[in-house]
């Protein structure tokens, strides 16, 4: 109606901000790495150079130790109702830890040469894909069949590194070189091309509007890839060329966060994807050393990851209350 006054609600969201908290694990030197959230009370991590699993208890600090074959580098593990997954990075094997038992399967990867198996995550049937960085391959378990298939990359020496699943497809990172890539649904594997030839993406992850979000290790941007488009813009991280963002995951906000692992101690930053800005940095009390991997548990709002002061970690997410306020157009 002509002459009528229109209020207009806007929301503004505060920034948001981490409490962390750590744990001192107990087996010295040991690099404790990947936790990942089994339970409301149930955290597993790996300690790669002690060759180790391990579960934490937050709720009372206690860890259980399970020793692994030896010389097996666990790189990453992920758990899911039938047990627990290792990468055995040094004994080219993907490990299973039955939960009843704790008895231990190797999957052992097919080939020659390097077969070092680095970063896995699961489909939604429960086969698992996976990186080997030296070997330069790109791998899929088939959990039913106990087979494994292999893609090599064709660029030399690319080093596939993080990886995530979207809709049973992997999207990884290609950490030597300026590139990312995934295996598309005819079962080829597609690099994509990254602005700037020292780009070295290390971690990747995706928003709910089906964009790919990445961390540049060397130049210290965070990186965004629309698959549709395929269009790909570029932020440079608070730290700039000190950050070098390393471990990174994105939260039910669409939240980016990362670890800048090029500054002491170590800090936590979050990037809105949707207003563009990044959170305050969030130092990490026990210094971190290198923050390697991180996720993030729905249930908890919290991140959760491994350092190399020998830690692990949690970072408790508060995104804030909305601030609304009424405004004439």
């Amino acid at each position: 109606m002509l002459g009528m006054t229109f209020a207009l609600l806007l929301a503004a969201e505060a920034p948001a901000t981490v409490e962390i908290t750590e744990w001192q694990v107990p087996w010295e030197q040991s690099r404790p790495r990947d936790p990942y959230v089994a339970g409301p009370d149930e955290v597993w991590f790996v300690g790669q150079q002690a060759h180790y699993a391990a579960i934490l208890t937050p709720s009372t600090g206690d860890m259980k130790r399970i020793d692994l074959p030896d010389n097996a580098g666990p790189h990453n593990i992920i758990v899911d109702d039938r047990g627990a997954w290792y990468a055995g990075n040094k004994a080219a094997h993907i490990g299973f830890i039955d939960p009843d038992d704790y008895s231990i399967t190797k999957h052992m990867l097919p080939g020659d040469g390097r077969r070092d198996v680095h970063t896995m995550e699961f489909t939604s049937d429960g086969d698992i894909w996976f990186t080997a960085q030296g070997a330069n391959q790109v791998g899929h378990f088939d959990a039913q069949t106990e087979t494994i298939k292999l893609w090599d990359v064709p660029t030399n020496r690319a080093r596939p590194y993080g990886l995530i699943v979207h809709n049973d497809l992997p999207w990884l990172t290609l950490f030597g070189t300026n590139k990312l890539a995934t295996i598309t649904a005819n079962g080829e594997l597609k690099e994509i091309q990254l602005p700037r030839d020292n780009n070295r993406p290390r971690r990747i992850g995706i928003t709910s509007d089906g964009n790919l979000w990445y961390v540049d290790y060397v130049g210290g941007f965070v990186g965004r890839y629309n698959p549709e488009t395929e269009m790909i813009d570029e932020w440079r991280a608070p730290a700039e060329a000190r950050s070098m963002p390393y471990a990174m995951a994105v939260d039910d906000h669409d939240y980016v966060w990362f670890a800048e692992t090029g500054v002491q101690p170590n800090r936590l930053v979050g990037f809105n994807t949707k207003t563009l800005e990044f959170t305050q940095p969030f130092e990490v009390e026990s210094g971190g050393g290198t923050i390697r991997h991180m996720v993030f548990d729905k249930a908890s709002q919290s991140l959760w990851f491994g350092t190399d002061a020998n830690t692990v970690g949690r970072a408790k997410i508060n995104h804030g209350e909305a601030v609304s306020s009424n405004q004439a157009p």
